[in-house]
């Protein structure tokens, strides 16, 4: 059985008939990630795509959903999948079939595979609109203009259109996602807790002479060991200078006593991932300077959280740990002038070079807008789940930064979730102020 299976008929309908009333009438084409060779004939592991995962709950690749209103308000939903094949499943697990789909996962028909450039025609023919988004996948788009093209020439002579009012689904779906349900915030909160439990090991297991990747390595057996099926993206594990590096993948190298080690990491839990960044001293102690720059940057993202409340604007945490960021520059004797006008003119920028917040939720950058549009930042509502990581990095050879900051890289992030009263820090488990890190690096 599949580690991505989620079959729970009511809420996917539930799910589908918002995307549906959204778009209104229509055919909804969505296929599900395909599969992408890494290197000879080995695949890269297979995640199901978000959008259609969303929608279904299905788990396996070489399957597309078809859905769309009925006049009673309703909708009916077709899914194509791979047949049983038991030689085929010898080799690659078990595979649903359409009996498992009608079974399972509440649709009205299941159709084979190979099945589908048969059966669709009648589909698309019987709407005057067809939502499916084009470029995602180049070998459906080319059968589909395949069906467009036959279409044409069978009806040439009436001079029919080639194809229905085709309508990219992906804004509906994503404003969809963009506000979790209960069952999305239940696997956050998973998520979260078994990325907060793997930020602990790997602080309880960093030392001075050992190698990024052996922290990477421990922080993911935690990750694995709790239940998660993968990471949500590629750790990042930067000791040292490597901090200032803002997507550093190496992991190669061995840290040093004195040094700091940054860790941006997330653990994916039924479908869904926390994304979490910790910087911490590898020998167990901040030193003054690197206290100094710190408490900068915890007090910035303090400020961003706090921002981060319904009927806020979506940058609103950006620029209160702009504020805050730019105050400890001062302070720290690397700007001066105005805190107001050092913002301004962006004086900040050498050293906090990035946005403070992303959705999070299926994707690490999940889906849905930012701003409307008029290009105003959206307001933030209940049920959107966000990051806020503000940091501060001071390249080793940056003659415009004190020699002692010099080398610093602190980033510090939290998975922050929208709620009717404020928000609520799902990631709290992991310790970010001095004395919690100090005091649980002291019990390696």
């Amino acid at each position: 059985m599949s580690r991505d299976k989620a079959a729970d008929p009511r809420l996917h309908y539930q799910r589908r008939q918002r995307v549906l009333d959204a778009l209104g009438e229509g055919l909804l084409l969505l296929p599900t990630a395909p599969l992408a060779l890494r290197n000879g004939d080995v695949h890269h592991e297979f995640r199901p795509g978000s959008d259609f995962h969303y929608l279904t709950g299905f788990p396996e690749p070489e399957a597309l959903l078809a859905a769309w209103r009925t006049k009673d308000g309703k909708h009916r939903t077709v899914l194509f999948v791979r047949p049983r094949d038991k030689e085929r499943e010898i080799w690659d697990g078990h595979r649903s079939g359409t009996e498992g789909a009608l079974r399972e996962f509440g649709v009205d028909q299941a159709h084979s595979w190979g099945e589908l450039w048969q059966t669709l025609p009648a589909l698309v023919a019987a709407h005057e609109r067809l939502f499916v988004r084009l470029g995602a996948n180049s070998r459906f788009d080319q059968k589909l203009m395949e069906l467009f093209a036959n279409n044409a020439m069978k009806h040439r002579k009436a001079q029919a259109p080639m194809h229905p009012i085709l309508q990219d689904p992906t804004p509906a779906i994503a404003a969809c996602r963009l506000r979790k349900d209960a069952a999305e915030v239940a696997l956050m909160r998973r998520a979260a807790a078994i990325t907060a439990a793997g930020h602990c090991a790997a602080m309880r297991f960093a030392a001075t002479g050992r190698y990024e990747y052996e922290v990477q390595a421990q922080l993911e057996l935690t990750f694995r060991a709790q239940g998660s099926v993968r990471n949500g993206y590629q750790s990042i594990v930067a000791s040292g200078p490597n901090a200032c590096i803002l997507h550093y993948h190496e992991n190669d190298r061995r840290m040093r006593s004195g040094e700091l080690l940054l860790i941006d990491a997330g653990a994916e839990s039924g479908g869904y991932t926390g994304d979490v960044t910790r910087t911490f001293p590898v020998s167990g102690k901040f030193s003054a300077s690197q206290r100094r720059v710190y408490q900068v940057v915890l007090r910035a993202q303090l400020a961003g959280i706090r921002a981060a409340c319904t009927g806020a604007r979506f940058d609103a945490p950006h620029k209160a740990c702009i504020r805050e960021l730019t105050k400890g520059l001062v302070q720290l004797g690397v700007l001066k002038g105005s805190v107001a006008q050092l913002i301004k003119q962006n004086q900040f920028r050498p050293f906090y070079m990035h946005g403070t917040s992303h959705w999070l939720g299926r994707d690490v950058h999940d889906c849905g807008a930012y701003n409307d549009q008029g290009g105003v930042p959206i307001q933030l509502a209940p049920g959107m789940i966000l990051t806020v990581e503000p940091g501060l990095y001071f390249a080793p050879r940056d003659r415009r930064v004190p020699k002692e900051l010099r080398g610093i890289g602190i980033r510090i992030e939290d998975d922050v979730y929208i709620t009717t009263r404020g928000n609520e820090v799902l990631t709290a488990a992991a310790p970010k102020s001095i004395v919690e890190i100090e005091r649980l690096m002291a019990l390696r």
